[in-house]
């Protein structure tokens, strides 16, 4: 009986000692919660980001000035088309730039805007068609962005954007690209250790809380109107720094149809200079039809009706020596190739456009055109520093 109630006692002093121990815990638990309830500034404070200055710097474009004169005009470079709620600044681009690189924006982040778009492909993947991060290939091959800023006639393929604003939000939640969410890439966007302040930058936002896919996609647009081309053995001719050899001025007349030229390749209807683009959408006999109605691939018809069916953008010739594989679905792999589809007339189709059976030329004269195209090639752009991942 005697070791029972000892044994209690001991019990009870325990559990007393056990109280004790638990109580002293809580409190040292409570004070240092405390303090850090007192270190820790309120959830509005953290979102705060003007301790980081706002102070935009603006951006201009360096136009070229041309000394010859072509034809009854001298060419010149137009204005790039400019929203008035985007003007390009040194730290808008920058945004942009980090954006277009970073595989933050896709589901998995194994893609970015670049995996389609490189430098060395003149800004495309040089694939006959991209393939999104699912591994699932697209439809089409991805565009040049060199000097896409100057496209103000719609974008992509079949001009179903109206602006780079517009068209910089789609990848994103394209289930076949990036297949992502735009409110999961702000989520991330917010948290990052970078980004918040590059928003605050380039857009003077004052909290976290404020960024916007808008945002995001005026950045990228900004850094996507910063990839414009004026270096090529073609524009150092214009402006009276070089001489084309014979075949090459051979091909340039050709190609603008000029006095003396040998033929006309019928070029410059679809890639008028300077840009090397219209601007505009053509169905350069690609597809057979019968009707409207029998292509199999609309393009351009799916935004504005059937009269335009198998219509697609005439891109930029500018680098198209780089860009390769050709057409909207990269089914031409060599210039030689796309020059053969042109001289046999192309296939017959209801809005065929009527130059294509026009072009009629000899193999000296094909020569003399892919002599020509090769001086629209500017390896300066796909150097330049400023357009290279930052990462």
């Amino acid at each position: 009986m005697k070791q029972f109630i000892h044994l209690k006692r001991i019990i009870i002093h325990m559990d007393l000692e056990w109280l004790k121990y638990w109580i002293l815990s809580f409190c040292v638990v409570a004070v240092f919660s405390c303090c850090e309830e007192e270190d820790m500034p309120p959830p509005e404070q953290n979102d705060d980001l003007t301790d980081t200055e706002y102070d935009p710097i603006s951006v201009e474009i360096n136009y070229p000035v041309y000394t010859l004169q072509v034809g009854p005009n001298i060419p010149v470079i137009p204005q790039m088309p400019m929203p008035e709620d985007n003007a390009l600044t040194e730290d808008g681009i920058q945004l942009g730039r980090h954006l277009f690189y970073d595989n933050i924006l896709s589901a998995d982040s194994t893609q970015s805007c670049s995996s389609c778009h490189l430098p060395a492909g003149s800004f495309t993947d040089n694939l006959d068609v991209s393939v999104g991060i699912d591994g699932i290939p697209g439809k089409l091959s991805s565009m040049s962005l060199l000097n896409v800023g100057f496209f103000d006639n719609g974008l992509f393929w079949n001009g179903r954007s109206n602006t780079l604003e517009e068209q910089a939000l789609l990848p994103v939640e394209d289930e076949v690209e990036l297949h992502n969410t735009w409110p999961n890439v702000i989520a991330k966007l917010k948290k990052h250790e970078i980004y918040p302040p590059m928003f605050r930058k380039a857009f003077g936002i004052e909290k976290k809380s404020e960024i916007t896919k808008e945002l995001a996609a005026k950045a990228i647009a900004q850094f996507e109107r910063s990839i414009y081309s004026f270096e090529s053995k073609f524009d150092r001719y214009l402006k009276g720094e070089v001489l084309f050899n014979d075949d090459e001025l051979e091909g340039f007349e050709m190609f603008l149809d000029l006095p003396g030229a040998s033929n006309d390749a019928h070029c410059a209807h679809c890639h008028a200079m300077p840009l090397m683009t219209s601007n505009d959408y053509f169905n350069n006999g690609l597809q057979e039809a019968a009707t409207l109605a029998d292509f199999v691939d609309k393009g351009r018809g799916l935004v504005t009706g059937p009269a335009q069916n198998g219509f697609f953008r005439a891109p930029t010739l500018r680098n198209i020596e780089l860009t390769g594989p050709y057409m909207h679905d990269g089914r031409m792999s060599t210039l030689e190739e796309v020059m053969d589809h042109y001289i046999s007339g192309g296939r017959p189709s209801p809005n065929r456009d009527s130059f294509i059976p026009a072009i009629d030329l000899n193999p000296y004269e094909k020569e003399s055109m892919i002599a020509f195209l090769k001086t629209l090639t500017d390896t300066q752009v796909i150097n330049d520093e400023r357009l290279q991942s930052p990462f």
